[in-house]
């Protein structure tokens, strides 16, 4: 077994490989850019190497700088992670050329899997279904317009190199392949250096499935059940969950045994994945096709890790050390359910927007992952953030994973409203409340779903979830009391009156438009006349109560018929409460002042219609007009990159461009004017 390790990655993942080495007695080595020198995981490792500026294409994807790093240390071998160099065959080799053992599957393996047309062909030798498509180079994007007649629309575009939703276009028409087939082109090469496209039929009301593989280097090759990931935007996963509520056991056997085939077809050892999509209309189990292998650990592990009880880090780092898998398939366990979801800096308000910034305040409801593969009371969390920390522009926007394990799916789904009501997130936006959101969805809870869920369900946008009569009623009561507390407070810090403060009478508390009248007595506490029975702890200043509401007459040690953990934040006229997936502007005043309220005149937003603002940080990579041009409504404007994807920014109405306010190849800032039609 090894002595040392070193993690040539960053983030939770790092954070994740350090554990299970520490827990294994191996040492372990981190290195870091300039951005992550403070960061958790450098702090946890027991050795740190400083290995270039920021950008990652200067520090992480610089093997040179890797091996320096090992040979530096004394490392003898080193886990990629995913991301990075986690999948670059030339960097297996030479480690191995260094004598370093790579933790992950060998050269041959990676480099037949990560060029995704000839995956396609290989996965079509070993007996896989594939998506019909075509699998050679596209010369340019009229070459591209022809094969997607061809195939009939629509049409998926895809970098043959890419991964993590990264340099992924669907198209519907031609007109969406000639927008996106040089962006998908840009993407490719700008994220991993290789501007290859190939194009396959997209398949209509598709489920995303894929199987966990593990394999050593003496033959052996086992699959451990299914995920189904089919929660995504932008072709990124936002919801993963083992097992899937789709995949039966006659499904599941044919896609293991069709994935554990493609693997001993290239020579594979250590952990990896093949994706799989499955028409959501089948129920016989035939119509899956391989989409690609990931030839790494994925983002999503963990969910394999709570239902099956393998740690997955262990088990490739004992594989990348010679030693044999000592479990056969039949040893292979399905326990339990467990979710994920990805905890991200982007704005679900403002249309996912990309958020940058520190972290000015960041809890959770448990500790950092400590190395229980179902987390403490079915709850993980799996971070690489702390507090006061940045999320920067240079890197993947992921904050943390939350891991929830139950008996059943409903346990698990239920884990994750109540977890995600208890993190505090403030500095940048988050979407923490989306998370929320999905969580209780009907249609999630179902298990209808396929990849066009978030497009389906919310093609407006997100306003946050549903809201229903009894949460109202809590946050209204919550409401009078914080208040209650907060003004008694006030008065005491100023000291203006001398004994207890006198009943505030009723407070008249406006949530989402509508008054509702809160009345605290001796006898309780009333909203709009309805008693009721609430038990929490709150103190002025506090930013989290965790509310229990429990049945009118309820005996004392009666359990609560439901919980809410709401988050506080102090505004002019009452608090943003927050709970269970949905933002709520409170406005709270006695009475008899929100009779004087309502005849205050109410202050009209400037109009900012004719402007093009930047709506995040990010690079101007292209502008698509010119002054003096015409321009209609939909047409695409500029281009904008954050955190590696680009963005069209369309004209919301039709105008003359009057002024260009930036240039190409410049960096923005959030509300940056870019333009301005007359």
């Amino acid at each position: 077994m090894f002595s040392k390790i070193l993690i040539a990655n960053r983030g939770e993942i790092a954070c994740r490989v350090i554990k299970t080495a520490r827990r294994m007695g191996i040492a372990t080595v981190a290195v870091y850019s300039d951005a992550d020198a403070r960061a958790p995981f450098v702090q946890m490792a027991d050795e740190a190497v400083h290995i270039g500026p920021a950008p990652a294409n200067e520090s992480y994807l610089i093997p040179e700088k890797i091996i320096a790093a090992c040979k530096e240390t004394g490392a003898e071998a080193v886990h990629p992670g995913y991301g990075f160099l986690s999948e670059r065959a030339s960097f297996v080799e030479a480690l191995a050329k260094e004598g370093i053992e790579f933790i992950g599957p060998p050269a041959n393996a990676i480099a037949a899997m990560g060029d995704k047309i000839e995956s396609k062909k290989l996965a079509k030798e070993a007996g896989v279904n594939v998506v019909p498509g075509f699998v050679g180079e596209i010369e340019d994007t009229d070459h591209a317009v022809r094969i997607s007649d061809e195939i009939g629309y629509p049409v998926m575009m895809k970098a043959s190199a890419g991964g993590g939703g990264k340099g992924m276009r669907l198209a519907y028409n031609e007109k969406d392949v000639r927008e996106g087939f040089e962006a998908t082109k840009r993407e490719g090469l700008n994220s991993f250096g290789d501007d290859r496209v190939f194009i396959e039929k997209f398949i209509l009301d598709p489920r995303h499935i894929e199987i966990q593989v593990l394999g050593d280097k003496h033959g052996n090759v086992l699959y451990l059940n299914e995920r189904e990931c089919s929660i995504q935007r932008r072709h990124q996963k936002v919801v993963e969950e083992a097992p899937s509520p789709f995949v039966t056991p006659e499904m599941r056997r044919k896609m293991g045994e069709q994935a554990v085939a493609l693997s001993q077809a290239v020579g594979y050892h250590s952990a990896g994945t093949v994706e799989l999509i499955v028409s959501g209309a089948d129920t016989t189990g035939e119509s899956f096709y391989f989409l690609e292998m990931n030839t790494r650990l994925q983002v999503e592990h963990p969910v394999t890790e709570a239902i099956t009880g393998v740690d997955l880090v262990e088990l490739m780092i004992r594989v990348a050390a010679g030693e044999k898998l000592e479990m056969a398939q039949d040893d292979v366990r399905i326990d339990g359910w467990s979710i994920e979801t990805r905890i991200y800096a982007e704005d679900p308000y403002r249309g996912f927007l990309p958020s940058t910034g520190r972290l000015v305040r960041y809890q959770t409801p448990v500790d950092a992952w400590d190395g229980d593969l179902r987390g403490v009371d079915g709850v993980r969390i799996d971070s690489g953030v702390q507090e006061g920390g940045e999320v920067s522009i240079f890197y993947d926007p992921m904050i943390a994973k939350l891991v929830t394990w139950g008996e059943t799916r409903e346990e698990a789904a239920d884990l994750q409203v109540e977890a995600l009501d208890l993190i505090e997130l403030d500095g940048l936006g988050h979407n923490v409340d989306f998370l929320s959101a999905l969580m209780q969805h009907p249609r999630f809870r179902s298990g209808n779903m396929t990849t066009g869920f978030i497009a389906e369900e919310y093609p407006d946008g997100f306003e946050g979830a549903a809201t229903s009569g009894q949460t109202v009623r809590v946050l209204a009561a919550v409401a009078g009391i914080v208040a209650t507390a907060d003004a008694d407070r006030a008065r005491r810090v100023s000291d203006q009156l001398n004994g207890p403060l006198p009943p505030p009478g009723d407070w008249t508390v406006r949530i989402d438009g509508k008054d509702h009248v809160v009345e605290l007595g001796e006898d309780g506490i009333t909203v709009d006349d309805e008693q009721l029975t609430l038990e929490f702890l709150y103190t002025p200043g506090d930013r989290l109560v965790d509310v229990a509401l429990f049945a009118d007459g309820a005996d004392e040690g009666a359990q609560p018929i439901a919980t809410f953990g709401i988050r506080l934040e102090k505004n002019r006229l009452g608090y943003r409460m927050t709970t269970h997936g949905r933002q709520h502007d409170v406005r709270v005043l006695q009475t008899r002042i929100a009779e004087l309220a309502s005849h205050m005149i109410e202050k009209i937003p400037p109009d900012t219609s004719k402007l093009l603002l930047c709506p995040m940080p990010g690079l101007l990579v292209k502008l698509h007009v010119g002054a003096g041009d015409a321009v209609e409504a939909g047409q695409p404007l500029a281009t904008v990159e954050a955190m590696k994807m680009e963005n069209i920014l369309r004209a919301e109405k039709a105008g003359i461009v009057a002024t260009i306010n930036a240039d190409e190849g410049e960096t923005l800032v959030v509300d940056a004017i870019i333009l301005e039609l007359e």
